[in-house]
């Protein structure tokens, strides 16, 4: 009796060991065929079409200093040489206009054609006086010779050299009325006789305005085109008084203009004002600009940072960041159709940047979603919905 109690009791004991090995085992096949927690929580797998269907932008982490700036404000200049108002010193009719508002041109290339009548007499002159010159240079020459051996008279060649001399100043003279006229008076012969001489633009830069048109008389000294070389854009800031112990030459900037609030310029200071602007207490400072684009435009208003030391942190758009309650994500790519999200912790924010400090490392080489995280994150709490 006894040792059948002992034979049931050690069945039931080895019954109970197998169920717990198949158990385990068991458990441990769910989790190798089943999708792991973490990657149905945080990892988002989106084909090219779904990436464009969520606007899906990336960009970089990159180092930038948001904490120890001074906030400045200003307006995009150009210095006097790099703008232009072109206009003429005598009067004609715009036979033709070879530009239009906007067009890039090149110092000496031509604008229009003018009309004048008077051009054709000036010509003449001119022409007529290279002719009577060659002469009295060759009398003159003449005369000199002569008188080196006594064999004319000093009167003779006094008067050869008066009518020489003055004949030169003729001639210089209607050369640089001819040069009024844009046109080179060496290359000039009787065949080349002309009603009509150009405008030509007297720097390189873009058209602004024009303000004639074909037919109408284009009268001296008033403004037929504007042009304008923003490549030489620099950014005047206003620094007010206290605040000027804080700048100097060589200081970085960086700023972003009214109409691209999105995108950031750099620049540096290289001059400061010695005098209060008129009717303030400020002084301006002016910065060139690094990156000059076609959006940067003379006048145009910008909000500036000036940086006070060289510390800077990992930055992103505000745009990159999501946040689900009182944490905060980012979206990482990882490869060309997979983005895995990362929680930071967010720092400083300002000009639409923010800093980030993720509580993962990220390689530097990896892009960072900065647009479209946010049709993302509502997709990734979707799958992890259904899962389960």
């Amino acid at each position: 009796m006894i040792n059948n109690k002992s034979y049931i009791v050690r069945n039931i004991l080895a019954a109970i060991a197998i169920a717990v090995i198949v158990s385990a085992c068991s458990k441990e096949t769910l989790k190798t065929d089943e999708p792991s927690d973490e990657k149905v929580r945080n990892v988002l797998t989106l084909t090219s079409e779904q990436q464009k269907a969520v606007g899906l932008e990336l960009g970089a982490l990159e180092f930038r200093n948001l904490s120890s700036t001074l906030k400045a404000n200003g307006k995009l200049t150009l210095p006097a040489q790099n703008q232009a108002n072109v206009s003429l010193a005598v009067g004609g009719i715009v036979k033709s206009i070879a530009v239009v508002e906007g067009a890039y041109v090149t110092a000496g290339q031509i604008l229009a054609i003018i009309q004048n009548s008077d051009f054709i007499q000036l010509q003449q002159d001119f022409l007529q006086s290279k002719s009577q010159l060659a002469f009295l240079k060759a009398e003159y020459d003449r005369q000199k010779e002569l008188q080196k051996d006594n064999i004319n008279a000093v009167k003779t060649f006094q008067r050869a050299e008066t009518d020489y001399r003055s004949q030169v100043v003729v001639y210089n003279s209607l050369k640089q009325k001819l040069s009024l006229y844009n046109t080179d008076a060496e290359k000039l012969t009787p065949e080349k006789i002309s009603n009509t001489f150009p405008v030509v633009a007297p720097i390189s830069g873009n058209i602004h305005t024009i303000v004639v048109n074909i037919g109408t008389y284009a009268e001296p000294n008033k403004q037929l085109f504007d042009i304008v070389d923003n490549r030489f854009l620099h950014i005047d800031l206003t620094v007010f008084e206290k605040d000027i112990p804080k700048i100097h030459e060589g200081q970085k900037i960086f700023f972003t203009g009214a109409n691209h609030a999105d995108h950031t310029h750099n620049g540096t200071i290289f001059s400061i004002n010695k005098a209060f602007e008129a009717g303030q207490q400020a002084v301006i400072a002016h910065a060139e600009i690094h990156d000059v684009n076609e959006k940067l435009l003379s006048g145009m208003f910008v909000e500036a940072r000036i940086i006070l030391n060289d510390s800077s942190s990992q930055t992103l758009p505000e745009s990159a960041v999501v946040s689900n309650g009182s944490d905060h994500y980012i979206f990482v790519q990882q490869s060309e159709n997979e983005f895995r999200r990362v929680q930071v912790r967010l720092g400083t924010n300002d000009l639409g940047y923010v800093e980030v400090f993720p509580f993962e490392d990220i390689n530097p080489k990896q892009k960072v979603v900065i647009t479209g995280a946010y049709n993302m994150l509502s997709e990734l709490t979707k799958a992890a919905a259904g899962a389960e």
